[in-house]
């Protein structure tokens, strides 16, 4: 793959041209550098993942086209969004399906990350061609890869994660997940997030234009960049949910393991867990730091573990937290949405920290520090 044959690609496919803010092109250059020499991938795979970035380029040039022809959106506001996140595995996905059933809340729904412009009409973001396409497109995919179903379902109009916002600039951690880019992702810990960051306000500007409501968003990685987050939002609601790590770290394992071979015919799965546990320490240092400068309740804490015994609890203390009512109309649809998809629903996950050459001791040494500071219950040892 070649910068200039990804870039023409994509204005083919589009009919347009302007990448809006150059700095796109840093994160585009480190990716197809890294993937031509690390990813190992496929034939098959050369050629899901070069779709995949144009199509992701192709969506970008669409948005940047759009707000040029409607440049009054750019000056609507973005009021104190609330952004989830936390290791992932930690309940990130079930945190915002709850906040999702308020009705007052707006979401980043999945079909409209990937196919952005236009913006949909008022009423229509369940029933736009566009979502019908891509619930489609994962019914297909489902059928020929359940296992990834059972590790992390969506439908074409769920809450996704505003990675894929990101990845519009290319500077997100999705990238690294799907194949193996270990200079792309040395890059991508260490780079500003404030372009990503300033295009993601941007999209959202956009799709709020017919479908309004407060912006509720999801990304286990923004731990990453609470600084670059803050700058662009300064007025955002901070949740982070933890997770006993030895839980944490076999299931985000076992995702990327999953979904790698779809890609590549060579997986490392040991170098996949050095690789996930580094970027956890990461995430970890990065937002004690916030705190520490920010003060503790800069952050609200969700246990995961709370979460499941209690998960309407959880919320009350949420929005009492940020000094917000949970209406009884809210409250209900999220009783609701429980019992309609309880645990389980699309299949069993089932993991072995074994097999990345990992154990339960192991990892919760490691993580020590961070459960002990966030009291965060774990699993007894095994005797």
């Amino acid at each position: 793959m070649q910068v200039d044959e990804i870039i023409a690609k994509a204005q083919e496919a589009t009919g347009l041209t302007d990448l809006g803010d150059p700095s796109v092109l840093e994160g585009l250059e480190v990716l197809i550098k890294a993937s031509n020499e690390e990813a190992r991938l496929s034939d098959v795979g050369a050629q899901r993942w070069q779709a995949t970035i144009v199509g992701t380029l192709s969506n970008r040039l669409r948005i940047v086209d759009y707000l040029k022809r409607h440049p009054e959106l750019l000056e609507r506001p973005v009021e104190k969004p609330l952004f989830v996140f936390g290791l992932p595995r930690t309940g990130t996905t079930l945190t915002i399906n709850l906040l999702s059933a308020d009705p007052a809340r707006r979401c980043l729904l999945r079909w409209e990350a990937l196919n952005s412009a236009p913006p949909a009409q008022a009423g229509e973001l369940h029933t736009d061609p566009r979502f019908i396409a891509e619930q489609e497109r994962l019914a297909f995919a489902i059928k020929h890869a359940p296992q990834i179903a059972a590790i992390h379902y969506e439908d074409a109009d769920s809450p996704t994660e505003c990675q894929y916002a990101m990845a519009l600039s290319f500077s997100a951690q999705i990238f690294d997940a799907n194949v193996r880019i270990p200079s792309y992702r040395d890059w991508f810990l260490k780079t500003s997030y404030l372009p990503a960051f300033r295009f993601h306000k941007q999209l959202l500007q956009l799709l709020q234009a017919n479908n309004g409501g407060r912006w509720t968003l999801k990304n286990p990685w923004h731990p990453l960049f609470l600084d670059d987050l803050t700058t662009v939002y300064p007025d955002a609601q901070l949740v982070m949910t933890h997770r006993d790590p030895v839980e944490v770290v076999g299931s985000a394992c076992s995702l990327i393991r999953h979904v790698r071979p779809m890609f590549s015919d060579d997986v490392d799965l040991r170098e996949i867990a050095e690789q996930m546990i580094e970027t956890f320490d990461h995430m970890i240092t990065r937002q004690n730091a916030f705190r520490d400068k920010h003060g503790e309740d800069s952050i609200f804490d969700i246990q995961y573990a709370d979460q499941l015994r209690d998960p309407v609890g959880v919320m009350r203390r949420l929005y009492a937290h940020f000094d917000e009512e949970l209406t009884p109309e809210a409250e209900a649809a999220m009783t609701s949405l429980l019992a309609n998809n309880p645990q389980g629903k699309h299949g069993k996950h089932t993991y072995s920290l074994a097999e990345f050459g990992l154990t339960d001791a192991g990892v919760r040494e490691h993580f020590k520090d961070y459960c002990d500071r966030y009291r965060i219950p774990v699993r007894a040892a095994a005797t």
